[in-house]
């Protein structure tokens, strides 16, 4: 796969768009089954038939172009054997891998504040906010004339 030396992905995304790292990795990942495409392969090595059950919802038209834009990407990496029915095989690759670990803390958030069913996520408690620490406001010292 060649880089760009930009972006280090094959092809450049949004050339000089990025306003942050974050914005960069949804650029990767963003779209509604890619998230939860590396959470499946994450898991271990699919085929395309076991991944589509993995996902129910996602159709075979859509689960195909986020698979060949997360390939595009380095992020996952397509088998393919010269057998016959053809077979073809799923995994992360080194920087797939190293995108679901990066994704680890996002799913443990979710599981803590969604899946759980704190106030956020619409539970009986009621307001979750969080007001900011004070800012010290500076005082003026008198000063003596003397």
């Amino acid at each position: 796969m060649g880089g760009d030396g930009v972006t280090g992905v094959g092809a450049v995304r949004r050339p000089g768009a990025y306003v942050c790292g974050v914005d960069a990795a949804m650029d990767v990942i963003g779209g509604k089954w890619k998230v939860v495409i590396l959470w499946a392969l994450g898991e271990g090595m699919h085929r395309f038939g076991a991944l589509r059950r993995a996902l129910p919802g996602v159709t075979e038209k859509v689960l195909t172009a986020q698979l060949r834009e997360l390939e595009a990407a380095g992020i996952v990496h397509r088998e393919e054997y010269c057998e016959v029915p053809p077979r073809v095989e799923y995994s992360l690759t080194a920087r797939g891998v190293a995108l679901n670990e990066a994704l680890a803390p996002l799913g443990a958030w979710g599981k803590a504040n969604v899946l759980n069913g704190s106030p956020a996520a619409g539970g009986a408690d009621g307001d979750d906010h969080v007001s900011p620490a004070p800012v010290p406001v500076p005082v003026p010292v008198p000063v003596s004339r003397e």
